[in-house]
């Protein structure tokens, strides 16, 4: 995977929005106003963060040496993945499709319900 990929994968996501809200070097991909991943353009390696639920952070940390606790973020529930070809990049799709999950479930119902209807239609 490239940056390219990343951010192309990002966008695909139903509703995502790409920002730069810190800086110009620092993609946030936003689905209903919520980040639920950071691409670092400036980097020397590529990379990108991602939410989890608790146990899982831990897990992916002690599993692969690619993944770490964000840094500058709440550790409970962010992990860095760097893109090195340890991992398949179709995983790494489909934590970037649990992070937009793990964002969803954290609004209310009624805009839940909205967004995974959203879906269906399309």
């Amino acid at each position: 995977m490239n940056v390219e990929d990343l951010y192309n994968f990002c966008l695909s996501i139903p509703g995502a929005e790409a920002t730069t809200p810190f800086d110009d070097v620092t993609l946030v991909m936003k689905v209903c106003g919520k980040m639920f991943a950071l691409i670092p353009l400036d980097a020397d390696k590529l990379s990108i963060t991602i939410k989890c639920d608790p146990e899982t952070a831990v897990a992916l940390r002690e599993k692969y040496s690619c993944v770490t606790a964000a840094w500058h973020m709440n550790k409970t529930h962010w992990n860095t993945i760097y893109i090195t070809g340890e991992i398949p990049g179709s995983q790494v799709k489909e934590w970037i499709k649990q992070s937009v999950d793990e964002v969803i479930k954290k609004l209310p119902k009624i805009r839940q319900r909205e967004y995974y209807g959203s879906i269906e239609q399309q």
